[in-house]
């Protein structure tokens, strides 16, 4: 068997980390057993990652099916018919050549490329291989700008984006990460899909002598010895990463805050000059894209175990592996709870000391006139993009609706310069205005001074959901099992759901209403 993994890319991120942590245990799984692994994309993965993938593969060779068709078409800036002939063709090649094949199709609902999501199902059904769509972001989950650029490319209602997303015919299945997702999925398309959890290694420990290499290696990049408080991502708006900074200031101010990636795409180039100027310009202790082009940089679990806390502050995530891989390294970890999220972890047994839903900050920080006038003029323009259907289901922001007297607004639900007039604030200042706001940090910030806040304990029964055999396991049940009857209306009806759950107002966040800062 030939198992083909198609991403639109190989840069860092979640999806990475989960290819190249279960692809092995999936070969060794899968029947009949598989003798070559194809990476599909639209661009090459970095040679040190292909050369590590490959190694973890022992003896199964490993062939590149590249072609920048798959990638993000807002990158390609093409006419649509000459694309579609690419990636038609493309397919044609690699998934006709005989034999069986397994396709493996990573975050097609995140709209990027519908026409290569829609031409993977066509060739499912024409050369009659299995094909599973794995579900990881949706476009709809605060990412609406994907919707004109479907538009552009032929996807001219809800409908088609729906069809194509949940095709009706007997060689597809579906993965999602997190249960909320896979119980809409599991309602309308039933046998069809299942709740994958991401795997993780249950413990990451570096020898002795490669945490001081990587310890030596982050002083020299910082050019300083000092506390490192790592946020393990790329850089991206939904990561939040100024209150990831509001953070470190308060409880530990000779700290850095270090990103592990930088900017991957274009809309978050703006997000990102922004806060970087700023930091500059302030002198904040932050250093973005610690490995961006280093080749002999350490890796993201080496990093996290030599890290004093690793943080997530973001507002969106569909499984979070920061939670479960700051555990396994036993680093103190600072988190945001997301609902969608707070039950599966609790369910794999985890147990947080340092976790909290909203910072909170007192609105005399900024100037909450300027701020409210800013959201709503930017909610409004955004809402009006939306299809005529998502309109009608948005509401207001409770945010927005009030005018004054406020006694305290979350740091999240602000937009990025709002955010910055709190940072540029004596951080005393803000920190004595905002921390009768947030109990939890007081303990927090005397625990960080002394070297004492609390590592994750890794739950035993954790290893029956996250473990890269019992991954792979459930992954081939999956598709080994009898399907339900899915019609074209099941997949529409999913679809409609969806977007209702992700258009909730506790779901809205002004970071990302527009690429704006």
């Amino acid at each position: 068997m030939n198992l083909v993994i198609v991403h639109s890319h190989f840069r860092p991120g979640g999806v990475r980390r989960v290819i190249e942590l279960a692809a092995p245990a999936l070969v060794r799984t899968l029947n009949p057993r598989v003798t070559e692994v194809v990476l599909m994309a639209g661009e090459a993965p970095e040679d040190l990652w292909r050369r590590n993938f490959e190694k973890s593969l022992g003896d199964v060779r490993v062939t590149r099916a590249i072609d920048p068709a798959l990638g993000y078409l807002t990158e390609l800036r093409n006419a649509t018919r000459p694309v579609l002939a690419r990636i038609r063709d493309h397919l044609r090649r690699w998934l006709n050549r005989g034999g069986k094949s397994f396709v493996w199709a990573h975050n097609q609902s995140l709209g990027r490329n519908l026409l290569l999501t829609q031409e993977l199902s066509r060739a499912s059904e024409e050369f009659h291989f299995p094909l599973l769509l794995h579900h990881h972001d949706w476009w709809f989950d605060n990412r609406w700008a994907r919707w004109p650029e479907m538009q552009r490319h032929g996807f001219w209602t809800l409908t088609k984006v729906a069809r194509t997303l949940f095709p009706a015919h007997a060689k597809v299945w579906h993965a999602t990460i997190n249960r909320a997702d896979a119980t809409i999925l599991q309602r309308h398309l039933g046998s069809t899909t299942a709740w994958l959890p991401n795997p993780s290694a249950s413990e990451v420990r570096a020898a002795s002598s490669r945490i001081r290499k990587t310890q030596s290696w982050i002083h020299r990049e910082l050019g300083e010895h000092a506390p490192i408080w790592l946020v393990p991502c790329r850089l991206l708006r939904r990561k939040n990463l100024a209150e990831a900074l509001l953070l470190a200031r308060w409880l530990r101010p000779e700290a850095w805050l270090v990103t592990t990636a930088g900017v991957s795409s274009a809309a978050e180039q703006s997000y990102a000059r922004k806060l970087e100027f700023a930091a500059r310009q302030n002198g904040w202790r932050l250093r973005l894209g610690v490995l961006d082009g280093k080749s002999k940089a350490p890796s993201i679990p080496e990093l996290m175990e030599t890290s004093e806390v690793v943080l997530l502050t973001s507002i969106v995530e569909g499984f979070g592996l920061p939670y479960v891989e700051a555990a396994a390294a036993r680093r103190p970890f600072i988190a945001r709870m997301l609902p969608n999220m707070a039950s599966d972890l609790n369910e794999f047994g985890f147990r947080f000391p340092q976790i909290y839903d909203e910072v909170f900050v007192d609105p005399m920080l900024f100037d909450w006139p300027a701020e409210r006038r800013r959201q709503t003029e930017r909610f409004r323009r955004w809402r009006s993009e939306l299809p005529k259907s998502a309109q009608q289901q948005v509401r207001f922001p409770s945010v927005l609706t009030t005018s004054c007297g406020f006694p305290a607004v979350a740091f999240s639900r602000l937009t990025l310069l709002a955010q910055l007039e709190i940072l540029r604030q004596p951080v005393e200042l803000s920190w004595e205005r905002s921390v009768h706001l947030n109990p939890s940090l007081a303990r927090w910030r005397s625990q960080a001074s002394e070297g004492h806040l609390q590592p994750t304990r890794w739950p035993k029964q954790a290893n029956r959901w996250l473990s890269v055999d019992a991954y792979a396991r459930r992954l081939a049940e999956l598709i080994s099992r009898p399907k339900s009857n899915v019609q074209q209306s099941h997949g529409e009806h999913c679809h409609r759901d969806l977007v209702a759950s992700k258009l909730r107002p506790e779901y809205l966040y002004p970071l990302l209403w527009t690429v704006e800062p």
